[in-house]
């Protein structure tokens, strides 16, 4: 790691970070982590004694954004991480590390006494967490320090703690204070921009992947809410930029199951031409409710067998060239029934459904992703595809459950192949992404 010198943004956010609450909020690789590491290293050395705590939704990522990053500023000698005791030592230091990714995390913190937290996109984590960690912070002189990107802005983060904060630094450096009545919390926004060190074609590539609302959260570090249609950037008449008449010769062919019995059972094939462009070729679907009847698995694998053999209506030769098969991490019995029949495994789609959706929307955004015009039952799915106005109410973003089954599988064909599309991006790619 090349450790570079802190912008006056960072600086500035680390002399202020005095307070029981430090926050720091904003865009994504903005230089809050950072920032939140360095006081909290500080904290490490000066603060009281007494045990302290990593927190984030599982204890991987927190492995990942924290634990790994602080080993490669201090070595692996002042920072050594027991994963099977659930413990980091920082300088001689216990640290406990715990994830709290349900709400029954908050009993693994319960009976304890800190001096000190440390808590990575604490928007992720369930309140009840948060507030029985606030109460596990007695000893006098115990701080907190959170990083999180912003949410809806009726999320009970911004609600109850970030917008009662008697210091906040905002996102052009000015500084706001608090009434008599504030929270004794330091909240510190932080833009795109004020990470100087990042280049020009990995900015370019972020504001390209992040469209829409994300790029308002992600980009510019605002708390705006998710409402009306998702993808409110598709255009859905055919000869458009997201639907076609004809398809150009595609390679690395996958077939996307979204699984279902009483529910539509949606399989779409997807591929990647040499424009570059991911398209989704074609679709098959079988729904009980309309055709009045139901599937078992073996006849669900048996009907695509068909379908493939036929060369998914004409597009493809066979089993033999598709690729890679992604299935609904839910439907381990239908999994199990490909495997008996087609002698290989199929593998468990990704189902981070924020993320997903983050990803298609920016491909369709920047015409990366298309749509043949036979798939038309999948298509008009996706025009129909919209925000729940209850969650929404609730500070949570998540979709409809209304006809959402080609929308479901198409994100679970984008996530697939997010080593292929994010280097059309400069983006770069992870380890995980490779293997997807």
């Amino acid at each position: 790691m090349v450790i570079r010198p802190l912008s006056p943004k960072q600086r500035a956010s680390r002399r202020a970070a005095t307070r029981r609450l430090n926050i720091w909020e904003g865009a994504v690789r903005s230089g809050k982590t950072f920032s939140s590491l360095a006081a909290w290293l500080r904290f490490v050395i000066e603060g009281p004694d007494g045990p302290l705590l990593l927190s984030g939704k599982t204890e991987r990522t927190v492995r990942h954004n924290i634990i790994d990053p602080l080993t490669e500023m201090l070595g692996s000698k002042r920072c050594q991480y027991v994963q099977g005791r659930g413990e980091l030592r920082i300088l001689g230091r216990r640290i406990y590390v715990v994830g709290a990714n349900d709400e029954r995390a908050e009993e693994k913190i319960r009976g304890l006494t800190l001096a000190g937290a440390y808590v990575d996109e604490v928007s992720t984590l369930p309140e009840s967490f948060w507030r029985m960690l606030l109460t596990r912070l007695s000893v006098e002189g115990a701080r907190l320090f959170a990083t999180t990107n912003p949410d809806a802005p009726t999320h009970w983060l911004k609600r109850d703690y970030l917008d009662q904060a008697a210091v906040w630094i905002r996102g052009g450096g000015e500084m706001i204070l608090g009434d008599e009545k504030a929270l004794d919390l330091a909240r510190f926004s932080f833009r795109l921009a004020d990470n100087e060190t990042l280049g020009y074609a990995y900015v370019e590539g972020l504001k390209r992947e992040n469209t829409g609302l994300w790029r308002r959260r992600f980009i510019d570090g605002e708390w705006v809410a998710a409402e009306g249609a998702i993808y409110d950037m598709f255009e859905v008449g055919s000869g458009g930029p997201h639907v076609v008449r004809e398809l150009p010769e595609l390679r690395d062919l996958r077939l996307a199951i979204d699984y279902g019995t009483t529910n539509p059972f949606v399989a779409l094939l997807m591929g990647v031409s040499a424009e570059p462009r991911l398209y989704v070729a074609r679709e098959w679907r079988w729904d009980s409710k309309v055709r009045h009847r139901q599937l078992t698995d073996e006849e669900y694998v048996r009907h695509l067998d068909a379908w493939i053999a036929s060369g998914c209506d004409g597009l493809a030769s066979g089993a033999a060239c598709i690729e890679r098969v992604v299935v609904d991490p839910s439907a381990a019995s239908f999994r199990a029934a490909w495997k008996r029949h087609f002698g290989y495994a199929t593998r468990p789609a990704d189902n981070a459904v924020e993320d997903g959706i983050r990803e298609q929307a920016s491909l369709l955004a920047g015409n990366w992703l298309a749509f043949h015009e036979s798939c038309a039952e999948t298509i008009a799915e996706h025009s129909g595809y919209a925000w729940d106005p209850k969650a929404t109410e609730r500070g949570e973003d998540a979709p409809l459950k209304v006809a959402d089954h080609g929308p479901d599988a198409c994100r679970y064909g984008v996530r697939s192949y997010r080593s292929t599309w994010r280097r059309w991006l400069r983006l770069p790619v992870t380890r995980d992404e490779e293997a997807a």
